[in-house]
């Protein structure tokens, strides 16, 4: 019976040293998985926090360049209203009208190739001597109406 007791006592023994070493065994295995959870988890906030932060950059961009969109709109709008743009596109369309002309019609070209000489010596003189001092001291008046006229400028 002693020796049942020696040997159960060993065996018992092997068995408390075996469960401590298989528990700090799994412990130590519960650690690095709490600690891997840990870190994946971090990594996940701080890529979550990256996008998000991409995400809303990517959003103030898109509002910058649309609200750029719109004031290139408005300039655009305005610019193509100013003054001076219907002429402008009035002589586009007499510069059409006399090419038109110079092809089509054959004593035209040479009558309008000597006006048009004279009319670019005359504004060449311009340019030089007193002529063009006195044109900005007193405005040049024509008879004809360049702009439209408007219900403001008849009132006056």
């Amino acid at each position: 019976m002693q020796n049942f007791l020696i040997g159960l006592g060993v065996g018992v023994v092997l068995a408390i040293v075996l469960v401590v070493v298989m528990s700090v065994k799994r412990h130590k295995e519960m650690l690095a998985v709490k600690q891997e959870t840990e870190r994946l988890k971090r990594m996940l906030t701080d890529r979550m926090d990256l996008e998000s932060e991409g995400l809303s950059k990517l959003k103030e961009q898109n509002e910058d360049l649309k609200k750029q969109n719109e004031n290139l709109r408005i300039s655009l709008s305005t610019y193509s209203q100013k003054p001076g743009r219907k002429e402008v596109a009035r002589l586009h369309v007499y510069q059409l009208a006399v090419d038109r002309l110079t092809i089509n019609s054959p004593g035209f070209g040479a009558a309008w190739q000597a006006a048009l000489k004279e009319s670019e010596d005359e504004f060449q003189k311009t340019y030089v001597g007193v002529q063009p001092f006195i044109k900005r001291l007193i405005p040049i008046k024509t008879d004809a109406a360049v702009l439209p006229r408007t219900v403001e400028t008849e009132e006056r």
